[in-house]
């Protein structure tokens, strides 16, 4: 009997109308968390993190299908909990061409489905998403691979609105393709050779997020 309820809460939300409603994740709320790590085999294991991720959502629940805006402010970032390397970091990804606090990562998505978002029964999901770094897409168009899962928490579980964990991968983010780098930021040129195995150009990210339903 007690697969019987999971069965029927999938049947009552897929009977309804799709209804998507407004989510948002908090910026300054401190529970939301972005982290990228490159690894070079001969070199440094380089940690880039930030406690400022904000997305604007629309989720239908009963279907589990997001579309919205994620990003993360540049001068957010702390590479190493050092000065000197998120610096460098913000020199890199503008080119020193623009202003680092103008810059963000971000993620644009649409339709992208886990189904139906349940309590306590976290949903997987995969998806081609393309990203932009100061404005500026991945090389040659593609988008990255995104993996992970979304878990329900309804009114009073996790506050008192209706709230969606998330927690999403890119493995093998290629910061190279947008343009990241050393090579590509003038004044860096006399240390790009130095340089070429000790930053690894692919690393991996992690998201945690939490997406809160909008006061009415």
């Amino acid at each position: 009997m007690r697969h019987l309820i999971p069965l029927a809460a999938i049947a009552a939300a897929l009977s309804g109308p799709a209804r998507a409603a407004p989510f948002d994740v908090n910026p300054d709320a401190g529970n939301n968390a972005f982290s990228a790590v490159f690894d070079a085999a001969l070199g440094e294991r380089i940690t880039a993190v930030s406690s400022a991720v904000g997305c604007t959502l629309r989720v239908d629940v009963r279907t589990g299908t997001a579309s919205g805006t994620c990003s993360v402010p540049l001068a957010s970032i702390r590479v190493d909990n050092d000065d000197t390397k998120s610096d460098h970091f913000r020199q890199w990804a503008t080119n020193k061409r623009s202003d680092p606090a103008a810059c963000r990562i971000e993620a644009d998505f649409t339709g992208v489905s886990a189904g139906p978002l349940l309590p306590e029964r976290p949903a997987p999901f995969t998806a081609e998403i393309p990203f932009t770094v100061c404005g500026r897409a991945r090389a040659g168009g593609g988008k990255e691979r995104v993996t992970g899962t979304a878990l329900l928490f309804p009114p009073g579980a996790y506050g008192d609105r209706e709230t969606i964990r998330i927690r999403a991968s890119v493995a093998g983010f290629d910061r190279e393709a947008y343009r990241i780098g050393p090579q590509f930021t003038e004044g860096w040129l006399a240390r790009v050779q130095s340089l070429a195995k000790v930053v690894a150009p692919r690393g991996d990210v992690e998201l945690s997020l939490f997406a809160r339903a909008r006061a009415p």
